[in-house]
């Protein structure tokens, strides 16, 4: 009640602001540095071993999840692929001349020439070529699989971080070939533990970005303290994302006080001192007061007054 009715007075105009000064509850800030953090890091990994022949990122590259980062070629599989043809032409040509032997045996079944049991065994022999065969293109397929996962892919969409890698490296299997961040960005603040009691989830931070002021919500306190340090996140919208792990200057609510506050424009400066016109038994006259830190209070202008003025004293317009 005593902040509405001293909001309310802060708004008159100062000529009919006349009217006993309350004290107003004030929020203590905490100056500290938080750190702009990727939501995800997330390695794309190499998924076989061999020679890095083709890198198309670099760092701060945007990229689309699935785009192809880098190719790892291994000479082995070329090998494999060329034994395997081979294979493959030795067994049909085997299932050829079985299918031809086949069309024989069945030509001379129909004279009374050879047996069924000849012939029974001339079709077993064409049937499992063709299962050798087709085993053999199985183990085709997985060779071709195993060259085509020589392809860095991005793992998600984001930023490039970091890539370790560079072309005509020997690279093994799940080694990382470059680092993203994805998911967005947040800040993760270290504050004294001695604050921790003063936090609480979902409140409003004042964050100083490069770009000018924001504002965010402490979305999580973590428990654990780390050389007497309470790490927190903070959710902010429009965080710049040139730079991951750039510092930001946040300030956090540690606490609350009372304190009398006047408007700025009520304030009278003169060789160096600070003046405020207030009401006294003969008329208005100028007190001495040492101020305070300027801040916003209810969307007006207020400084603090630390010492000069006391509670009821009345604040009067100055020409």
């Amino acid at each position: 009640m005593h902040r509405l009715i001293a909001a309310c007075l802060l708004l008159l105009p100062l000529p009919l602001a006349a009217q006993p000064l309350e004290p107003v509850t004030l929020t203590d800030w905490k100056a500290v540095y938080g750190r702009i953090e990727a939501r995800d890091r997330i390695p794309a990994r190499a998924r076989i071993g061999g020679t890095l022949v083709e890198l198309t990122v670099a760092e701060g590259d945007t990229v689309a999840a699935g785009q192809p980062l880098a190719r790892v070629v291994d000479e082995k599989l070329n090998f494999q692929l060329s034994a395997i043809d081979s294979q493959m032409q030795a067994l049909q040509s085997q299932l050829d001349n079985a299918r031809t032997e086949l069309a024989r045996g069945e030509e001379l079944l129909t004279r009374g020439v050879t047996t069924t049991q000849r012939l029974d065994a001339l079709r077993t022999q064409v049937d499992v070529l063709v299962n050798q065969i087709a085993a053999v293109q199985a183990e085709r397929r997985v060779v071709e699989q195993q060259a085509a996962e020589g392809t860095v892919l991005a793992p998600a969409a984001g930023r490039v971080l970091d890539v370790p890698q560079t072309t005509g490296a020997v690279v093994m299997p799940g080694e990382v070939v470059a680092t993203i961040a994805a998911g967005g960005l947040f800040l993760r603040l270290a504050v004294p533990e001695r604050h921790a009691a003063h936090l609480d989830e979902g409140d409003a931070i004042a964050i100083e970005t490069p770009s000018g002021a924001a504002e965010g919500r402490l979305a999580r306190i973590y428990p654990l303290i780390e050389n007497g340090r309470v790490l927190a996140d903070v959710e902010v919208e429009g965080l710049p994302d040139r730079h991951v792990d750039a510092r930001v200057l946040v300030r956090l609510p540690v606490g609350t006080r009372q304190a009398l506050v006047v408007p700025v424009e009520a304030v009278v400066t003169r060789a160096g001192l600070d003046f405020v016109p207030v009401q006294g038994p003969a008329g208005p006259v100028e007190r001495a007061v040492v101020l305070g830190a300027r801040q916003m209070l209810d969307g007006v202008a207020v400084v603090e007054v630390m010492t000069g003025l006391a509670a009821g004293d009345v604040v009067v317009g100055h020409e």
